[in-house]
């Protein structure tokens, strides 16, 4: 059995909070409308001062190395909920989504996302209790994501959606589903995907379950209001899969690093401070160097106005 701190009684009020905040959502989305800049800012201050709060419960309820595991599983899942925000966003342009309608089609693909990790992490909190070589297996899946995101990256291949390459898609249209139905029907298949890489991710973490579902559950839940703040600037962070790529890769060696220390004397384990630290610097290098390279990039163009206006 794992061990958790997830009693009955915190899993009943953690589950009740995100059916609240998930039916808030709904509320706020009935009346269909295009989301200003105020309105998505706002929401995501929200949601991203929640989780943070909820962090210095669990510090100081459970100790430092408790706090660690959970804000560090918390900046990988947002981490890799952005790369989730860019395919939503390649998804809503190919189907032509109304933006008045984005957010309510955005809103279905998180709650389909909380469904499927939901199982996943009791699967995989099943599987790691009986068997060890789990860590083992969840760290070929992230190394083996980290090298295709790489590849990618270096290839230089654009990422684009082609709704009638997806199997989910043409299973829809033969069944006769609404348009829109057919929209969130493809998020959900993407939300399978994602699945199969951040929740091994996160268990590199910590074997928590509780810790596992809610740095997911407070990942997913802002992500409406922030794909409406980030919408622009998505496509900037042209290093991302980079970033991405270095963190599963490490989290994946963490894993592999966790089983052979079961097995063998004098392998040693990652501190999970370190882990912190080496993933915020991933990220804060990505950041960087993609806006550098945006800038960059787009220099030669404003010139090129400029002297066309003169």
């Amino acid at each position: 059995m794992l061990d958790t701190i997830g009693t009955p009684t915190l899993w009943a009020v953690t589950i009740g909070a995100v059916v609240v905040l998930i039916a808030l959502d709904f509320v706020l989305t009935r009346r269909p409308h295009e989301v200003s800049m105020k309105e998505a800012l706002g929401w995501s201050a929200f949601y991203i001062a929640l989780p943070l709060a909820f962090g210095v419960w669990v510090w100081n309820a459970h100790g430092s190395q408790t706090g660690f595991e959970y804000y560090t599983g918390y900046i990988v899942e947002k981490s890799l909920s952005v790369d989730n925000l860019f395919v939503f966003m390649l998804l809503l342009a190919a189907f032509a989504v109304p933006r008045q309608l984005q957010q309510k089609v955005l809103l279905f693909g998180i709650v389909g996302a909380l469904v499927l990790r939901g199982i996943f992490i009791a699967l995989g909190a099943a599987a790691l209790s009986q068997w060890d070589i789990v860590f083992l297996i969840f760290g070929a899946i992230l190394l083996i994501t980290a090298v295709k995101l790489f590849i990618e990256a270096v290839q230089g291949h654009d990422q684009k959606v082609d709704p009638d390459e997806m199997l989910a898609v043409r299973l829809g249209r033969k069944v006769g589903l609404k348009p829109m139905a057919i929209v969130v029907l493809a998020i959900f298949a993407t939300d399978i995907i994602f699945a199969v890489d951040s929740v091994p991710a996160v268990y590199g973490i910590t074997g928590d379950p509780y810790l596992v579902f809610a740095t997911n559950a407070f990942a997913l839940l802002g992500l409406r209001a922030l794909y409406f703040v980030l919408e622009g600037a998505l496509s900037k962070l042209v290093h991302l899969s980079y970033g991405l790529a270095a963190i599963l890769a490490f989290i994946g060696v963490k894993l592999g690093l966790h089983w052979a220390h079961g097995h063998w004397d004098g392998v040693p384990v990652v501190p999970t401070w370190l882990s912190l630290a080496i993933i915020v610097g991933i990220l804060a290098v990505t950041v960087t160097t993609s806006l550098i390279a945006s800038a960059r990039s787009t220099a030669p163009e404003e010139e090129q106005q400029e002297h066309a206006e003169v």
